[in-house]
């Protein structure tokens, strides 16, 4: 599989998140801050090439009755790992995502390509899928993080997860003029709206130029 080719498509044609439409809960619920969209991307990321990987390689001896509860008992023992990982080094990080990181076990992101991708191609492939898809998910996550940050605080930061020492912090707009309903539910429903719309018009005009050609 070209790598180029396999990025293209997780973060555009198939993005998990503004073109699939999977795992909204989680990108909705903890895109309040750059540290809370990097930490469950990073998870993502590690869960989703650690599957495929394994899937692909067990593909040709997991019966086909099975396959499903299969490839949940792989993925949750990984995210058990990644879970202790983050308890571990990142009590911070932990804590701002409580419940979401048992979550990833269930993720349709991460279920979708071991069904649809792993458990027909082989490891490297399954790997570059990964990747893309991963990738994918942790950019539309950072995106709307960025955006919710910014317009909820007036600010952008970010922390060091191990030590929470201060790595950046931008005040981008004055105080007086940030809009506090970003922070709520609302404001992830309209941030995610506007940036599904928008990727949906980038398509729609591609696909446009591409018939005129």
């Amino acid at each position: 599989m070209n790598f180029i080719k396999n990025l293209k498509t997780g973060f555009i044609d198939e993005n998990p998140v503004f073109a699939l439409y999977l795992g909204i809960c989680s990108t909705l619920a903890i895109t309040t801050s750059l540290n809370n969209a990097l930490g469950m991307g990073v998870s993502v990321i590690a869960v989703l090439v650690l599957s495929n990987v394994i899937i692909s390689s067990l593909r040709k001896i997991i019966p086909d009755e099975i396959r499903i509860p299969v490839y949940i008992v792989i993925i949750a023992g990984l995210v058990t790992v990644v879970e202790m990982l983050i308890h571990a080094y990142s009590p911070s990080l932990y804590s701002a995502l409580g419940s979401f990181i048992n979550l990833i076990v269930v993720n349709c992101i991460i279920m979708g390509r071991a069904e649809s991708f792993a458990s027909k191609n082989n490891v490297v492939s399954s790997a570059l899928d990964g990747i893309g898809m991963g990738l994918g998910y942790t950019v539309s996550l950072v995106v709307m993080s960025f955006i919710r940050q910014i317009l909820s605080t007036g600010a952008i930061g970010l922390t060091n997860p191990f030590n929470e020492s201060v790595i950046f912090n931008l005040q981008i707009i004055p105080e007086a003029f940030s809009i506090s309903l970003f922070k709520t539910n609302v404001g992830a429903f309209l941030t995610f709206a506007i940036l599904a719309a928008a990727l949906a018009a980038y398509k729609n005009k591609s696909v446009s130029k591409g018939a005129k050609k």
